[in-house]
C-alpha cells in the first residue's frame, strides 16, 4: 500500500485532462499468447476486479500483440488510448534505463531468488519515477522464467555461439549481453520465432523454459543450454492519464488487485520451471547445464557497460545478496 500511495500522488500530478470516475471497461494489452501464464493472470485480474467492483469495472484482455508490439502499446498507455498492460521490463527500460539493472547476468541464483529480488523494497522503489518519466503507473512485478539458449547446432562453449544469428527480445540490455558473447543478436517478435528456428532464419534463440516447452521450440533444435543467465521481469502498468482520473478507492482497488495478479506469476514460475526443464531435458536433444563461467568475459563486460547506464545496479546486487 505504501508503494501504491506514492504512485497515486505522482500520477495525479501528471494529469492534463479530466476523467470522470465512472464505470469502465478497461482494455489491457499483452504480447503473450492466450495459454501463457501472463495472459491467464490478466484474465484472472479482470474477473476479480469485476467481482470486487460489483460489476462497475471490467477488463477486456487483448493478448498476442492484438494492440501492437510493446513499444506501440507503451505509446498508447502514454496517451491514454490504452488503459493497462502487462509488459516486459525490457520495453519500459528503453524509456527508464534504471530498470535495465534487472537484466544483470546472474543477478539471481535461481528462479526463487529472482522472485525474492522482484518482491523487495528496492525493486518496488524503482517503479516510483515511472509516472513522470514514462507516463505510466507501475503497480508491481511479475516475471517469466530464467533465460536459456536453444541452438540448431552443437554448442559446447560460448565460443560456439560466435557469429550465430541468435534471436533475442528486442531490447538494449539483452542486445548488449549477446554482443559481448560475440553472437549476432537478432531481434524478433515472439510469433515469428518458431518458423524462424525451423527454416534457419536464426541459428539459436534466447528463451524461457515455459515457451521452449509449450511452444515446442526444442523440435527444431539440436542443443538446449540451461544457463539460467538472466531473469525476465514483467510489470503491471496503468496509463497515468487513466489512473489520474480514477477515484482514490478505485485506484486502491485496481492497484492492489493488479499487483496481486502480476505477483502470482512469480509463484507460477517458481512452481513450474523445474518441471518444464525436466521435460525439455527428456526430449532426446543434447542438454547441458552451465554456469556463469560458460560465458567467459561477457558477464563482466555487460556489468561494465551497465554500471555506467544505471545507478540501481549496486542497490539491486546488495538486495540480491540479502535475499539469497
Amino acid at each position: 500500500m505504501k508503494h501504491i500511495a506514492k504512485i497515486i500522488a505522482s500520477a495525479a500530478a501528471l494529469a492534463v485532462s479530466t476523467f470522470s470516475a465512472h464505470a469502465a471497461d478497461f482494455r489491457l494489452g499483452l504480447i503473450t499468447p492466450p495459454p501463457h501464464i501472463w495472459t491467464k493472470a490478466a484474465g484472472a485480474f479482470g474477473e476479480e476486479l469485476a467481482a470486487a467492483s460489483g460489476g462497475k469495472h471490467s477488463v477486456s484482455v487483448f493478448p498476442a500483440r492484438q494492440l501492437g508490439n510493446e513499444a506501440e502499446m507503451l505509446q498508447q498507455l502514454q496517451t491514454g488510448a490504452l488503459d493497462m498492460a502487462f509488459m516486459t521490463i525490457a520495453e519500459v527500460s528503453n524509456r527508464a534505463p534504471e530498470l535495465g539493472a534487472f537484466y544483470a547476468p546472474y543477478l539471481a541464483k535461481d528462479i526463487g531468488h529472482a522472485g525474492r529480488i522482484l518482491r523487495s523494497d528496492t525493486a518496488k522503489s524503482m517503479l516510483e519515477p515511472l509516472p513522470g518519466q514514462v507516463g505510466v503507473v507501475g503497480v508491481g512485478y511479475g516475471m517469466a522464467g530464467l533465460r536459456q539458449v536453444v541452438s540448431r547446432g552443437e554448442v559446447n562453449s560460448a565460443a560456439d555461439l560466435a557469429g550465430l544469428k541468435l534471436r533475442i527480445t528486442p531490447f538494449t540490455p539483452i542486445l548488449d549481453f549477446y554482443n559481448a558473447v560475440g553472437a549476432a543478436p537478432t531481434p524478433m517478435p515472439l510469433p515469428a520465432v518458431y518458423d524462424a528456428l525451423a527454416n534457419g532464419q536464426v541459428d539459436a534463440i534466447d528463451m524461457d523454459a515455459e515457451l521452449i516447452w509449450v511452444l515446442k521450440y526444442y523440435e527444431h533444435a539440436d542443443t538446449i543450454v540451461q544457463s539460467d543467465h538472466m531473469m525476465f521481469p514483467m510489470v503491471g502498468l496503468v496509463s497515468a492519464r487513466v489512473w489520474a482520473g480514477l477515484s482514490e478507492d478505485d485506484r486502491a482497488m485496481i492497484g492492489d488487485l493488479m499487483a496481486k495478479h502480476v505477483d502470482s506469476t512469480i509463484d507460477s514460475y517458481v512452481a513450474k520451471e523445474a518441471g518444464w526443464l525436466e521435460q525439455i531435458a527428456g526430449t532426446g536433444k543434447t542438454y547441458t547445464k552451465v554456469d556463469a563461467s560458460f560465458f567467459g568475459d561477457a558477464v563482466d563486460e555487460w556489468n561494465a557497460i551497465w554500471s555506467k547506464k544505471t545507478s540501481s545496479l549496486d542497490a539491486l546486487r546488495a538486495t540480491a545478496a540479502e535475499t539469497e
